[in-house]
């Protein structure tokens, strides 16, 4: 995957986004270090959430490890666990990296709140900690991610879109956001209400444990049963894997209808190609992946993240923590050419095997 990692991030808006509450100052939230500087052999450690979502596997983590390598000319040590969903197991891994004395810990957490202790644990062990794509609690040294909100606004929009002359007040949409364990399952909510609200009617709203795909199926059949088989206008879906959950139970049901997505995994993209699924949130995760590892590596060495992170965010234990925010875009299937393809996500081949070849055909997309 190619992208000018940087110049989309210095054009990613400079938002600051106010916590709840107070922020409370905290040991090792600033980006400064206190450490002598360091040379090229450096401990990094990585933690993601989990293994449901493609993402982690196929992109985060390689391209992450990738970079630290390039920047650190291959002398970096570099760890790496992937928790499983299973908070307890990450807070452990978390304790194993400690042992193994990291300088420095990218992590992604499965529960934002629930990771705060390990957090504290990490710096007060000497360990900088940078919060990747979920800010979690606790005093992170950075952050990098989306800007989430804006997530949210760009699936709203996208769907009131498809609906057309649809998109009215007494149309009926069901809402299937993530899990309440992940912060940024509620900025996409807060997001899409923002665009929804006032301009079609929230039938059935679910928040989804672990974003499960098969509990999404589940919601998707219940809300199918309460507001009734003909009267459901569109789905939110707040992620691909859920989306393809969700238009199990609308086939089932003998319903077609416009459903939203985020990822672009390779299965959403591909039912966008047929009209399953209405769109998905192209979110470039080369940047992201590189702004994690150059936060990271120069945090190791003792070196000022000024020339890297370009905005502030604040959390509810941690505030104006230096940060990277890369813009989003829309994918339907009038962009795919110059998005994920473009990017190098995938290839068209990849994308048109079998079933998909002729819907691709009629794309262009070969």
């Amino acid at each position: 995957m190619r992208r000018a990692a940087f110049a989309v991030a210095a054009g990613a808006m400079a938002v600051s986004l106010a916590a709840c509450g107070s922020a409370k100052e905290s040991k090792g939230s600033d980006s400064s270090s206190s450490a002598p500087a360091k040379g090229d052999n450096i401990k990094v450690g990585l933690l993601l959430p989990e293994n449901k979502t493609a993402r982690y596997e196929k992109f985060d983590k390689p391209l992450i490890e990738k970079k630290i390598k390039e920047l650190t000319n291959g002398k970096a040590d570099f760890q790496y666990n992937n928790a499983r969903q299973d908070a307890n197991l990450q807070a452990q891994q978390v304790d194993t990296m400690i042992t193994n004395k990291v300088d420095v810990l990218i992590l992604d957490a499965v529960d934002a709140k629930a990771i705060q202790n390990s957090v504290q644990k990490a710096v007060d062990a000497g360990i900088k900690v940078v919060a990747y794509d979920r800010l979690a609690e606790g005093p992170i040294s950075a952050y990098t991610s989306f800007d989430n909100e804006e997530v949210g606004k760009t699936q709203g929009t996208a769907l009131l879109k498809a609906l057309g002359s649809k998109a009215t007040k007494s149309s009926k949409i069901v809402m299937v956001n993530g899990s309440v364990t992940d912060p940024n399952a509620a900025q996409f909510k807060k997001g899409a209400h923002s665009v929804l609200d006032g301009k079609v009617t929230i039938a059935k709203e679910y928040d989804t444990k672990e974003w499960s795909p098969d509990n999404a199926n589940s919601e998707m059949e219940s809300a199918i049963s309460a507001v009734g088989k003909g009267k459901i206008a569109g789905v939110y879906s707040a992620n691909d894997g859920m989306a393809g959950g969700i238009i199990t139970a609308l086939k089932a049901a003998g319903l077609s209808v416009p459903v939203t997505g985020q990822d672009a995994e390779l299965a959403g993209v591909q039912r966008i190609v047929t009209g399953d699924q209405y769109m998905s949130v192209y979110k470039p995760y080369a940047p992201e992946a590189d702004a994690a590892a150059e936060m990271a590596v120069a945090l190791a060495q003792g070196k000022s993240l000024d020339t890297v992170a370009k905005d502030k965010v604040s959390s509810g234990s941690a505030k104006d923590v230096p940060s990277v925010l890369v813009p989003v875009t829309a994918l339907t299937k009038d962009n795919i050419k110059d998005t994920v393809i473009k990017d190098g996500v995938y290839t068209a081949a990849e994308i048109c095997t079998g079933k998909y070849k002729s819907a691709c055909d009629k794309l262009g997309i070969n």
